[in-house]
């Protein structure tokens, strides 16, 4: 019953993306991927209620449904937050493990269905090869769809923190969690495929039971927090708008084939401490990297090279000391002794109490109410 009830909630999601407005590129993802999850759901569906021969044709399109999965969570991820390859059709790569599986396939769709049925009650019988390499490439592809979209999102985080000074309203959880659901779904497989095996055969527990009770519970949390944290499935849900292509800082290196001379990069440098200083641009909460290019009519990148290379720091951490700073000087301006220490930090272009405590923190290894006292 749980498998047809998270077969019936994945396209009750399916349906709720098909009916949004306004679709994006990565909803229409999204609702190719969610239907392959039911599709996989039921067809597991009819093999474990034993319905298989009565439906003798869907025999064997099971088995490489999981090589799907980790490409559509690569697509969703990389479109969310802009990070594909240019050449659109490089993405079509991602799915040649799972055609070749299905061409591997094809004598065996081919055969009578009452050999087909002798095959999944022999759980296999003649089909081990098949077997070992389907499960090889199924756990290989977990791991690597799941680590590389935690690289795109652990890039994405950087390059916001490279371009803005306000990052609290740029909610990621839906997709740190939708990649995580996808690690347990893989740890789950990978520990009753090669780990706990035997003891689950010895004990009579059926390993595929429960890697597919997992999935039925990641569908279930798609739905609760799709709908509930963010209204993926119904509002358009805007990671950061008009993020620019970046890196993060790491290495000067990086910084090697820069068109940014180096006397350009100091005379860029100096003007904008000066400005920091003396325009107090760091009050505007809603500063970022290319408005502040404008004012010295610069490339955002050569602005965030500059500030790597020289003061060290990310975007996000050079304009928030400069807050900071400006926080420690109000508070001791007796004309302001009235304000709260909430007022007094917005009033430095924060946007909310717990990003300025964070900051605060972070800079200072205090918290403000600490400082405050110290200084009193």
């Amino acid at each position: 019953m749980i498998f047809i009830t998270g077969t019936a909630i994945a396209f009750f999601l399916e349906l709720l993306l098909l009916s949004k407005r306004g679709k994006a590129k990565s909803d229409i993802i999204l609702a190719l991927w969610i239907f392959f999850i039911g599709l996989h759901l039921f067809l597991f569906y009819l093999q474990y209620a034993g319905l298989y021969s009565k439906f003798p044709m869907t025999i064997g399109l099971l088995f490489p449904l999981p090589l799907v999965h980790g490409p559509f969570l690569y697509l969703y991820v990389s479109t969310l937050t802009g990070q594909q390859p240019r050449r659109k059709i490089l993405l079509l790569i991602h799915f040649i493990p799972p055609l070749f599986m299905y061409l591997y396939l094809l004598p065996f769709f081919f055969l009578p269905a009452s050999e087909k049925i002798a095959v999944v009650r022999s759980g296999g019988g003649g089909h081990e090869v098949f077997s070992a390499i389907n499960l090889a490439l199924i756990i290989v592809s977990g791991i690597t769809y799941v680590t590389w979209s935690q690289i795109i999102l652990y890039r994405h985080r950087k390059n916001i923190e490279e371009q803005f000074s306000n990052i609290e309203k740029i909610n990621l959880n839906w997709l740190r969690y939708l990649v995580g659901g996808m690690a347990i779904i893989w740890f789950v497989i990978l520990c009753v495929s090669l780990i706990f095996s035997e003891f689950l055969k010895t004990n009579g527990l059926d390993a595929d039971a429960l890697i597919y009770t997992t999935v039925v519970l990641f569908v279930c949390f798609l739905g609760f927090f799709g709908l509930k944290q963010t209204n993926v499935f119904i509002a358009s849900i805007s990671l950061v708008p008009q993020i620019q292509e970046a890196q993060p800082f790491v290495h000067t290196e990086k910084y090697a084939k820069s068109g940014l001379k180096d006397a350009d990069a100091e005379r860029l440098h100096k003007n904008l401490n000066e400005y920091m200083k003396v325009g107090k641009p760091y009050l505007d909460s809603d500063l970022s990297s290319s408005k502040l290019a404008e004012q010295f009519d610069v490339h955002p990148n050569y602005l965030s090279q500059v500030i790597n290379e020289r003061e060290r720091k990310n975007f996000y951490d050079f304009v928030n000391t400069y807050r900071i700073e400006e926080f420690k000087r109000t508070i001791s301006d007796s004309q302001k002794k009235n304000l709260t220490i909430l007022a007094l930090a917005l009033e430095c272009g924060f946007k909310s109490k717990s990003a300025f405590n964070k900051c605060f923190k972070k800079m200072t290894g205090q918290t403000p109410s600490e400082y405050i006292k110290q200084i009193k």
